[in-house]
């Protein structure tokens, strides 16, 4: 998928790894998200990030905003990086 400067690999219709421009030029954090199969498993990503230390940006959670089954977890890795994990299926 190609949305302008960001482009989405993966399935046609459903991309799992994405990669946009630097900020003018200049190297900022990225944000990546991983695919799971199921919310357990955001649960379980959230977990290990935090008990090795990882900054928490957003606890497990449903975000309608994207879609109604979006469940997702965000932590910040050790170079500034927002990390994701997340589950595109209703419980």
């Amino acid at each position: 998928m190609d949305f302008g400067e960001v482009i989405g690999f993966g399935t046609p219709d459903r991309p799992s790894f994405w990669l946009g421009p630097l900020a003018d030029g200049v190297n900022r954090p990225i944000h990546v998200a991983f695919v799971a199969a199921d919310r357990a498993t955001v649960d379980a990503f959230f977990a290990a990030a935090v008990d090795t230390g990882a900054e928490v940006l957003h606890e497990p959670r449903v975000w309608p905003e994207y879609h109604p089954a979006y469940y997702g977890a965000f932590v910040r890795d050790p170079d500034g990086n927002n990390v994701e994990a997340v589950c595109h299926r209703p419980e």
